[in-house]
């Protein structure tokens, strides 16, 4: 058990020292008063009340416990949740660069698949990605980071087998749905061309035995109808060729409406058309219509305010005292005692201050502190009331040292509080600009992995994006305009909406901040999960 002012707790027997007292004095001027009107009524008065002064001394005694802000115990919270299970099937065969979506075909349906993510947080979800062959990059989980750090890696360079190969994709996505154990729909979203190189027989079977297994097909259709040239671009993204079959000839890839559409009827499934520019909130829909499994979520909290329990020690102490006594003299000792208030419980003097509206003293409050404590809490407050006073750079050291933290919530409101300090120092330092911009993007993404469905963190992670220079291309694209008039979300919290002051993003500019990830990064995730592709003559590798 802990106590939030441990000096009050040491203070507890001096108060009920001094109730006793009080209370053995105003006992002996009674006894005195009455002896002056009679013998026998001194008698009386000296029979009654023996144990008063005890009982008021152990009332003050809970008392001044309870003002010292008891803690402790720890409370398991139960929440129900409804979930589906939800497998999605990503294709990377190298048609999949072909750019008749914007900024590629691949791309676009990873944005698509990215959105999904963050709008079925309670949903279990799988990842499969497939070209010649098919592989499970995350079987069916809870963590929706996870998958998305793997959807940023998807590269054809993953396949160790070019080409597509759908019927093989359909079962392995059944396999992994079938290992699911919950009694709601289960669902396998795949995300193609069309094109495959597959016997269109085979991936009928296929999708019948999807239908046959109870598993819902939705398919999510990439590319356009019109036939175009692979683009290959070099590690710069300028195009250094198109890709060729063994003959040297130009490939050409088409979206393959016919074949979509008899997998779709084979599987008794649907087929998102891919002239939706909103594509993640028609699968949203579909999906809201599905059955749900029951669930549930435990979670555990610590440390629980516990003034009640001395609370109601006093007050039986009180009620006790009441009923064995002739008198209203407890009236004014509890006049005398309850008008103050319980000071151990108000906010410290750094929240006093900040909610005055004066961030600067509270900071002086809060670092004067830190630099004494090792308390996780106190340099996120620090850093907090530092950044509301403008102070970004030692902002950003004190919420990098509560950024430690062990407990995910607090480590959350760290990393954002953190990342909006870089983004407003980058606005003010233009000399730095870049590398606090790098730096506030690093810290968004690592808040969004913790809290994916926090829309604050999305809001300020696509602005900061947004704000560092575009990638080199090849293209000769002009870069999209600045900014005008966007402000990152105020500090004090992580959970509330984005500023309504800000410009809304267009679909055109949410395309290019989401399309502007940094290359290194996917290189390097990409040459951790997968292989470098084979390249077989005779073979369609695309």
């Amino acid at each position: 058990m802990t106590f939030d002012a441990p000096f009050l707790l040491a203070a507890a027997p001096v108060i009920g020292a001094a109730i006793a007292l009080l209370a053995i004095a105003g006992r002996r001027r009674r006894v005195a008063r009455a002896m002056q009107w009679s013998e026998e009524l001194g008698a009386v008065a000296r029979r009654t009340g023996r144990w008063g002064a005890l009982a008021l001394g152990a009332a003050g005694v809970v008392a001044g416990i309870g003002l010292a802000g008891p803690r402790g115990g720890r409370a398991t919270i139960e929440a129900s949740t409804q979930a589906l299970s939800v497998v999605m099937a990503m294709d990377i065969s190298r048609s999949m660069l072909a750019e008749d979506a914007e900024p590629n075909r691949l791309r676009r349906a990873v944005r698509e698949a990215r959105r999904l993510v963050f709008d079925l947080p309670e949903d279990r979800l799988g990842l499969i990605a497939f070209a010649g062959r098919s592989y499970v990059l995350s079987p069916l989980t809870l963590d929706g980071g996870a998958v998305t750090l793997f959807l940023e890696a998807l590269s054809p360079d993953m396949a160790s087998q070019g080409g597509t190969g759908l019927a093989a994709a359909l079962a392995q996505g059944a396999d992994v749905l079938d290992a699911s154990r919950e009694t709601g729909d289960r669902v396998l979203l795949v995300f193609t061309d069309g094109e495959t190189h597959d016997s269109l027989d085979a991936v009928l079977r296929a999708a019948a035995a999807i239908r046959e297994r109870r598993i819902r097909l939705v398919l999510v259709a990439a590319g356009g109808p019109t036939p175009v040239r692979i683009p290959l671009r070099d590690s710069a993204g300028v195009i250094s060729g198109y890709q060729a079959d063994d003959r040297g000839e130009p490939v050409e890839t088409r979206r393959r409406d016919d074949i979509l559409h008899r997998v779709a009827d084979a599987a008794d499934g649907v087929l998102v058309s891919a002239e939706l520019s909103d594509q993640a909130g028609a699968v949203r829909e579909l999906l809201s219509a599905f059955k749900r499994a029951p669930g549930g979520e435990r979670t555990t909290a610590d440390l629980l305010p516990m003034v009640w329990v001395p609370a109601l020690i006093g007050a039986l102490l009180l009620g006790l005292h009441t009923v064995t006594r002739r008198t209203a003299a407890l009236v004014v000792i509890a006049w005398l005692l309850l008008p103050p208030r319980a000071s151990a419980q108000r906010p410290a003097a750094g929240v006093r201050e900040f909610e005055r509206g004066d961030p600067a003293a509270a900071a002086r409050w809060w670092q004067a502190r830190a630099d004494s404590s090792s308390s996780d809490t106190t340099w996120y407050n620090a850093g907090t009331a530092l950044l509301a006073a403008g102070k970004y750079g030692d902002a950003r050291r004190a919420l990098d040292r509560a950024a430690r933290s062990l407990d995910p919530e607090l480590r959350f409101r760290a990393l954002y509080n953190a990342g909006v300090a870089a983004l407003r120092q980058a606005q003010a330092d233009s000399a730095r600009r870049d590398s606090l911009l790098s730096e506030a993007t690093a810290q968004l993404r690592d808040a969004l992995l913790l809290e994916p469905g926090d829309r604050a963190a999305k809001w300020n992670l696509e602005l900061a994006t947004r704000r560092r220079p575009p990638p080199p291309s090849g293209g000769g694209e002009k870069p999209p305009p600045p900014p005008r008039n966007n402000e990152p979300a105020p500090p004090p919290g992580p959970n509330q909406d984005p500023p309504p002051g800000g410009a809304p993003l267009s679909p055109s500019q949410a395309e290019q901040i989401l399309n502007s990830v940094d290359r290194e990064e996917r290189d390097t995730r990409a040459r951790r999960l997968g292989k470098s592709a084979q390249t077989v003559r005779g073979v369609r590798d695309w």
